[in-house]
């Protein structure tokens, strides 16, 4: 997990096409098994607590991670009570698989306008005013 978002620094040059797409390809396939995980957990859930077939429990963890909605009533309070918290861990993954796939792109272009900015300003220094 430590690659994901190990970037060049500041006064290195921008990544080449090549280093970046291997980047966006890796933190691809790092999203597409978070979301396959989590679409098995899904589907766990579904099958256990609801005793949904493969087919309904797989429809149903999917609409969810996607953020629709289920689309089979529920039954059980088990089933209630995981799809509800499946629901809130599906939302917040959302985010989080988008930013992982979207991270080397910001990186790059806050990177190449920090390049043509061309100066690194030095740090404040705080300095300590006495009176008169």
């Amino acid at each position: 997990m430590h690659h994901l978002f190990h970037f060049e620094r500041r006064k290195q040059p921008v990544a080449s096409r090549g280093v970046f797409s291997k980047r966006l390809l890796r933190n691809g396939l790092w999203s597409m098994v978070i979301i396959a995980v989590s679409l098995g957990i899904g589907m766990a859930g579904y099958m256990g607590f609801e005793y949904m077939g493969a087919v309904d429990a797989f429809v149903n963890a999917a609409m969810i991670l996607s953020g629709m909605g289920p689309l089979t009533p529920l039954f059980t309070t088990g089933g209630k009570i995981f799809a509800g918290l499946y629901a809130i861990v599906s939302g917040l993954l959302l985010f989080a698989v988008a930013g992982l796939i979207l991270a080397p792109i910001y990186h790059r272009i806050l990177h190449r306008f920090h390049v043509q900015d061309g100066n690194d300003p030095e740090p404040a220094v705080p300095t300590r005013k006495t009176r008169p």
